[in-house]
């Protein structure tokens, strides 16, 4: 039987006596892209194969590079006739609304759904065709990879939904991937049933936000807690659009002597949403927290001088934002305005050092750190975004110290090096503090409420939670030109990158039950920036900061420098350090650090004492020709004697 529903007060009202809006928005998918609905929630007809299964019917899945194993990019049916089906229970009344499809991911294979009908039923034994005017059939795709929406002409409630294809491409099977959208509906027959928990009790603006909407957000966040927070530009898209970042800071606009400098950024690709989201709250909650007094968020801010990039790709966003959550696809707004994947647009610094470790036969006499950026790079007619370029001067003019990089798609977070060498696909690349970076990465990982649950599902195809939710990047795939790789050989900042969920762009009605699965682990992963030492370099007789100090640690062939006013940090697991502080013109000193488990930093502060020569070269400066002033004179007579006198003249000239 066909269950009617009519148009009562300006709602519907079903079998079941609902009252929900007609707005399409109302009802959001039911999630099979973001695997809120179970594998055992889908049947079908017949598969080809395990790896086809309907389990494998969910909206933007992605396959591997080979086709044949258990985690292909579709459903796809075992045989080529119109009585084949996907089914979907949502477990109890739904008031349907919609669905999306989308063809076969795979690179080997062209697979889609030309034209479909829909079935409902209450109990996956009767069913009804649904029907669009005197029409049964409903258009499908065209390619395997851009989302089509199909509307219900009448939202109906029912519990199973069926896709019936129809026609498929002509050289190709019937596969698909598929989201059901409904809305949850009340069964007085169910009287223990409860609406889904909202997500969180946090109250903040949970919803996609445009560019505009974004600007007046963080401006809201301003004015609220304006003693705390400022915002600023880095710079411009290139179509214009400014990348606002949101300081939070018991200073603001003020680098504070000892405190170091943390960032987040977001919205690298622009179809990689979440990421922004999760900023967005964030700073929301950091200004209501404080206000309120919340110790924990207290005694981050004051001391930590935090930075949120919420959109780095604005564009991109714009793009991806245009169409949709459901019908974005998987890589609509990925890429800049320009074309330009900016993950893989910072320069190549992991060949410069490798190259040059390869042509002297010794890592040691190499630079490991402040890399500086090839000359073609700079050049006006180098392939550089104008949003890659602002992020490096950001990089360059502010001393961070620990970064992560938000992405979204699967549920893992990965660590430098992003770049294998010799440019194989993938081969674990570690750094020079590989140890402490799988302590970072863990530390997300294992507080973030989805990633770190055992009996997840697989997002995609890949079993991340062998290796505990965190991998190498070059272990997962090279990447050459990462923002992550780049931080570490080209400044003192550590960055990892998150891939914060299987959903690229979550619906709006995911975002509270996101900000959970994330808070902690935003939370946790800021804190790490006060682990190892920290300290500052000064000269024995002025008293004032060093600026680009080398901060060498014994055994880690990675060094840091000293900020503009001297200050450092160094990043170290639990441990006892030799420590050396070296800079030019003065004499090096050494010392010993201890490093302890508590997320509280060491000081380790260094006091560096002048050379003879570079005391002779300040003295001489007054001087004129080649003799020496008659305090040089007097020095050279105290400490070296008169006979020095021409070894030191020849040294000066």
């Amino acid at each position: 039987r066909r269950t009617e529903v009519s148009e009562v007060d300006g709602g519907l009202r079903g079998p079941f006596d609902p009252s929900v809006s007609l707005s399409l928005s109302a009802c959001p998918p039911l999630g099979l892209e973001s695997l809120r609905v179970d594998d055992s929630q889908m049947r079908a007809s017949s598969y080809e194969r395990t790896g086809l299964g309907p389990h494998r019917g969910r909206l933007n899945i992605q396959s591997g590079l080979e086709d044949g194993d258990l985690y292909d990019g579709a459903w796809c049916a075992a045989a080529r006739d119109r009585d084949q089906w996907l089914e979907v229970d949502a477990l109890r009344p739904t008031l349907f609304t919609g669905v999306v499809l989308q063809g076969r991911s795979s690179i080997w294979s062209w697979d889609w759904v030309e034209s479909y009908k829909l079935q409902l039923s209450n109990d996956s034994e009767t069913w009804w065709t649904v029907l669009d005017g005197g029409r049964e059939v409903f258009e499908g795709n065209r390619n395997p990879e851009t989302p089509v929406l199909g509307l219900l002409p009448v939202p109906t409630v029912a519990r199973f939904i069926r896709i019936n294809p129809q026609t498929w491409f002509s050289n190709g099977t019937v596969c698909l991937r598929a989201e059901v959208l409904g809305c949850r509906v009340p069964d007085p027959d169910d009287v223990d049933a409860s609406d889904p928990d909202p997500g969180s009790k946090d109250v903040l603006d949970f919803r996609h936000h445009d560019y505009s909407e974004m600007r007046k957000l963080m401006r809201s966040v301003a004015d609220q807690c304006p003693d705390i927070t400022r915002v600023y530009s880095i710079g411009r898209s290139f179509r214009g659009r400014k990348l606002y970042v949101m300081e939070i800071s018991d200073q603001p606009g003020t680098h504070q002597l000892g405190e170091p400098e943390f960032r987040y950024v977001a919205g690298m690709h622009g179809n990689e949403v979440l990421g922004r989201e999760l900023l967005l709250n964030l700073m929301q909650y950091l200004c209501r927290e404080f206000r309120a007094g919340n110790r924990r968020v207290v005694r981050l801010v004051t001391e930590t001088r935090i930075h949120l990039l919420p959109s780095m790709n604005p564009d991109g966003y714009e793009e991806a934002y245009s169409k949709g959550s459901e019908l974005a696809g998987w890589a609509d707004g990925r890429y800049s305005a320009e074309g330009i994947d900016l993950n893989h647009n910072f320069p190549d610094l992991n060949n410069i050092m490798w190259d040059a470790q390869e042509n002297l036969g010794d890592p040691r006499r190499t630079a490991n750190h402040y890399i500086p950026i090839p000359e073609y790079y700079t050049q006006e007619d180098a392939t550089v975004a104008p949003e890659t370029r602002a992020v490096i001067s950001w990089m360059q003019d502010v001393p961070f110290v620990l970064s992560a990089n938000l992405h979204g798609g699967e549920l893992v977070v990965s660590y430098p090096f992003d770049c294998t060498r010799g440019w194989t696909p993938q081969e674990a690349t570690p750094t020079a503090d590989d140890a402490f970076f799988r302590w970072l990465a863990s530390s997300y990982a294992s507080t973030h409420l989805v990633m770190a649950d055992p009996a997840r599902r697989l997002c995609h195809y890949e079993d991340f939670q062998v290796h505990n939710n965190i991998i190498n990047g070059g272990a997962w795939h090279t990447v050459p030109g990462s923002m992550n790789d780049f931080s570490y050989l080209h400044t003192n900042c550590f960055e990892v990158t998150v891939e914060l969920s299987c959903d690229k762009f979550p619906h709006a009605s995911e975002l509270p039950a996101e900000w959970e699965n994330n808070k902690e682990s935003l939370l946790v992963y800021m804190e790490q920036v006060h682990r190892g030492i920290k300290g500052v370099v000064r000269d024995k007789t002025t008293k004032r900061g060093i600026a680009d100090a080398v901060i060498r640690v014994e055994d880690h062939d990675h060094d840091i420098r000293s900020a503009a006013d001297g200050d450092y940090w160094r990043l170290l697991n639990p441990g006892q350090y030799r420590v050396r502080a070296l800079a030019p013109g003065y004499l090096p000193s050494a010392r010993r650090c201890s490093v302890d488990t508590e997320p509280r930093p060491t000081v380790c502060d260094f006091t560096l004492t002048k050379t003879p020569v570079q005391r002779l070269k300040e003295l001489r400066a007054g001087g004129a020709g080649g003799s020496f002033t008659l305090p040089a004179r007097r020095f050279l007579n105290r400490n070296y004697g008169m006979k020095s006198l021409s070894k030191f003249k020849s040294i000066l000239n």
